[in-house]
């Protein structure tokens, strides 16, 4: 998805939290339904309980109906229970979007491995000297090799 199109669901979806257990998506849903035409209604459900945890996400087709609900809704009751709701936060990537092979870790470790899978006389590897390592433009000329393998 293009980052302007992540950029512009990001801002039609809302957190919804604090509701109660008898909430479920059609519940959800029917409450934020007033402001506009929605896209997607999900509640996450616990693997092992098979419940909800209290939490899910609406998403509306335009901006300005998700930022009329969340003026509306935010601070409102269901079921007794205060909710609790924001503009979604994207979630937060442990690694960025780039291959494993083109991090200088990945190349650098799998550079002294092929070196070094055995030593003279089938001693044990020992670690490359700094002269053996690959250099920067090494590094990107390998990237772009098994980019345009993978674009085959």
């Amino acid at each position: 998805m293009a980052l302007a199109a992540l950029a512009a669901q990001h801002k039609r979806t809302l957190f919804v939290a604090g509701f109660d257990e008898q909430v479920n998506e059609s519940v959800l849903r029917g409450a934020f339904i007033p402001f506009g035409e929605l896209v997607d209604v999900m509640i996450p459900l616990d693997h092992q309980s098979g419940k909800h945890k209290g939490f899910g996400f609406v998403e509306y087709e335009l901006e300005e109906d998700a930022k009329e609900a969340l003026d509306n809704m935010s601070e409102s009751e269901l079921y007794g229970r205060v909710l609790k709701v924001n503009i979604a936060k994207p979630t937060q990537l442990t690694k960025t979007n780039k291959a494993v092979w083109e991090s200088d870790h990945y190349i650098t470790e799998n550079a002294k491995l092929g070196e070094n899978a055995e030593g003279a006389e089938g001693e044990p590897a020992t670690e490359p000297s700094s002269a053996s390592m690959i250099d920067d433009k090494e590094k990107a000329r390998i990237a772009e090799y098994i980019e345009n393998r993978m674009k085959e």
